[in-house]
């Protein structure tokens, strides 16, 4: 009988990170941390040293750089993750440069294997690995010694049971190399200059016994530290049936067209041409959520909510019953949207999301972001739905008389209701219409509505006559429109 063995995995203490790792990182593992000068791979050692450093279990940092560590300190002490009082306690610091300018692998593996005796470290770090790689180069057969030094040194890692981490700078991943070879895990970080904008992403490589995610996934340094953005989870669970009354919708006669108000834990699509009202039903939709003793989020990028001439939405957001999401960054991902969104539905209990709206969701993303904005847009929806969430999106919409279109992003058959707002031309005068065209598994109302907009929001009317409609170009001229009557 066969006894598996059980890998211990270690939280590494960056968000996000232990969900591109499988779970987090095996103990004992022999990682590389590699990419171009200036992604951030010293900033993440020493985000991963910090956090999982103790006296118990105790790391050594080997730094194989020109400048001594003092200078390195300087600048890490800026991040919070740093703890001055782990130096020389769980934390030690150790300088081979001398060595490896010697161009001597042997005195380098000789002074970390002094080092590793005297200390018995848990956690062993050696940056910049690239110094002993090109210091191994010297000699003609550099490659082979290269190759006997990191067998040497995986062995003692293990046989002192060290998680231990090279961090190195690499240009490329096709660099025929034993490192590459010989490490449990490598971690690849990138970066490039897009616009305006400095995009970061990190590829998980190679983790033995680990079920990481394949693919780029964006990353942030901010004062915290490194902060990744893991592809939000897809629910698998079988579909529940909403239970409880509807949502309503905070307009009068909206919530009888949508045959009682919106089923929890649906997607709702308002798609409508510039000044149709999408945010003002939006925001109604949210203050009927805090009339209804409900908390919501909303994520603007158009217009600040606060900004808008609603008295009642800006009173919620700055009582703290509606949490804000907004981000000016110019390399945000849908990922990093995803992780502010359920954050705040998580901090607040919300039960109502409105994301007003997609175009300028869709402008305020990196460059490098937008070719998958479709796919992503999916993940994001189907994730907030699967907490439990109602959503609400809102999508600018080009009015086209003769084209019946509900959003210019291919979207709509990712929601599980439409709104539809148009604009009609009634003796050189604009209209606006409103349909409910979808309402999944739901009986809802198939009439073209006129509404209006006042100072108290919208206002249903009554029901078009035959001769007015959505398509089909002008509608006729040879009477007036039915005045707007409230519902």
């Amino acid at each position: 009988m066969t006894t598996k063995v059980t890998l211990n995995s270690l939280a590494t203490g960056v968000p996000g990170l232990d969900d591109l790792l499988g779970g987090g990182l095996p103990e004992f593992s022999f990682n590389l941390i590699a990419g171009q000068p200036g992604c951030g791979k010293t900033t993440l050692a020493h985000q991963l040293m910090f956090a999982l450093a103790t006296q118990e279990r105790p790391a050594l940092y080997f730094t194989v750089l020109g400048e001594p560590p003092l200078k390195m300190l300087r600048y890490q002490q800026q991040f919070s993750f740093f703890d001055a009082t782990a130096i020389n306690r769980s934390v030690r610091f150790v300088n081979l440069c001398d060595e490896a300018m010697a161009g001597d692998l042997d005195r380098v593996l000789a002074r970390i294997t002094q080092e590793v005796a005297a200390h018995e470290p848990a956690l062993v770090f050696v940056d910049s690995f690239r110094s002993v790689v090109l210091s191994s180069q010297d000699n003609g057969n550099g490659h082979a010694l290269l190759q006997r030094f990191m067998q040497q040194l995986g062995m003692l890692m293990t046989s002192w049971q060290a998680t231990t981490f090279l961090i190195g700078e690499y240009f490329t991943d096709t660099d025929a190399n034993p490192v590459f070879t010989v490490a449990d895990g490598l971690i690849w970080m990138r970066q490039n200059v897009q616009r305006n904008a400095m995009v970061r992403k990190m590829e998980i490589m190679k983790m033995r016994g680990q079920p990481s995610l394949p693919g780029l996934h964006a990353f942030r340094i901010t004062s915290d530290g490194l902060q990744v953005f893991a592809p939000a989870k897809l629910d698998t669970a079988p579909e529940k049936l909403a239970i409880g009354p509807r949502a309503t919708m905070g307009v009068p006669g909206l919530d009888a067209m949508m045959g009682g108000g919106l089923p929890r834990g649906y997607s709702l699509l308002v798609a409508g041409p510039s000044g149709s009202g999408k945010s003002i039903l939006a925001a109604a939709f949210l203050n009927a959520g805090v009339q209804a003793g409900e908390k919501g989020v909303i994520a603007a990028f158009e217009r600040r909510p606060t900004r808008l001439r609603n008295p009642a939405l800006a009173h919620a957001i700055a009582q703290g019953q509606i949490g804000l999401v907004e981000s000016h960054a110019p390399d945000i991902s849908i990922e990093e949207i995803m992780q502010l969104l359920s954050a705040e539905v998580r901090r607040l209990g919300a039960s109502r999301v409105v994301i007003d709206s997609l175009s300028g969701f869709e402008l305020a993303l990196g460059p490098s972001y937008r070719e998958d904005f479709r796919e992503s847009l999916l993940r994001l929806v189907t994730s907030l739905t699967g907490m439990g969430v109602t959503v609400l999106m809102t999508s600018e919409l080009e009015d086209r008389y003769t084209d019946l279109r509900f959003s210019p992003y291919g979207t709509a058959f990712m929601t599980d209701a439409i709104i539809v707002q148009r604009y009609i031309e009634v003796e050189s005068r604009l209209r606006r219409v409103m349909a409910v065209v979808k309402l999944r598994d739901s009986a809802h109302s198939d009439e073209l509505r006129e509404y209006g907009i006042d100072d108290d929001g919208l206002r249903i009317g009554a029901p078009l006559t035959g001769q007015e409609g959505l398509l089909g170009g002008r509608p006729s001229t040879t009477g007036r429109s039915p005045p707007v009557e409230v519902s």
